[in-house]
């Protein structure tokens, strides 16, 4: 399979520069969509990547009232543990003016079973986009130093499930609820945040028409319109 996908890179000199791009660029796509929709959809990423971006598009003067926030994925943890998504968007976005008024929609962790989580977080895309596929105003998401993005890891199950808009992802030890490939490509808008030269040979087969998505599962996501990468100059170093 080769995706038909198209990349627009936007390279930028350093993890500071990056978050500040990524943040304006995050607020237009969601200015954009609340000048359409009465209330826009947004799925963030998790890691450590996009933390920066997300205190300084907290500060950004949005209609937060009227922004539901999702994750792409999360680790079956609790809420306040350190490696919990929904923690550390809490401690950033969600931490200071006008940010904190978003509705934020973090998977239920705290539910019996990770069966239960994936069930759940399921309804809840569909109730708060009210379509089927549901159609996310923004997704931005990471790029792993594998090819995998959300918890979408090569060689698992979670890439071939097409028929579920939330998945269980298997990385790292550690169950995850993820967002499935349909649903991740069915978003208005895609953007990709990659750092740090460990990303360089992702980020080259990311942007390689060639790659198999079997490899590098960050192909899967191929939405109709341009997926946009935004890379500090570390992880742009391996392009030619």
């Amino acid at each position: 399979m080769v995706a038909l996908t198209s990349y627009q890179l936007i390279q930028l000199p350093d993890r500071q520069a990056l978050a500040q791009r990524a943040s304006e660029l995050m607020a237009q796509a969601i200015d954009l969509a609340l000048g359409q929709r009465d209330r826009a959809q947004v799925a963030l990423s998790g890691g450590s990547t996009p933390e920066q971006t997300y205190h300084l598009l907290g500060r950004q003067h949005l209609a937060w009232d009227r922004v539901d926030l999702l994750l792409g994925d999360e680790r079956w943890v609790a809420a306040d543990h350190p490696l919990s998504n929904a923690r550390m968007v809490r401690a950033s976005l969600l931490a200071a003016e006008p940010g904190c008024h978003a509705s934020f929609h973090p998977v239920p962790t705290e539910l019996a079973s990770v069966e239960e989580g994936i069930t759940s977080y399921g309804h809840t895309v569909e109730q708060l986009c009210g379509s089927r596929p549901p159609l996310l105003d923004l997704v931005l998401l990471g790029l792993g130093d594998d090819g995998h993005t959300a918890s979408l890891f090569p060689g698992t199950a979670a890439t071939r499930v097409t028929d579920r808009w939330v998945t269980v992802g298997e990385g790292k030890g550690i169950p995850r609820i993820s967002f499935t490939a349909p649903l991740l490509s069915a978003a208005r808008q895609v953007i990709f945040l990659v750092a740090g030269a460990a990303k360089q040979q992702a980020l080259s087969r990311l942007l390689d028409p060639n790659e198999d998505p079997e490899r590098t599962p960050a192909k899967l996501v191929q939405p109709t319109n341009t997926n946009l990468v935004l890379a500090d100059a570390e992880a742009c170093g391996g392009l030619g």
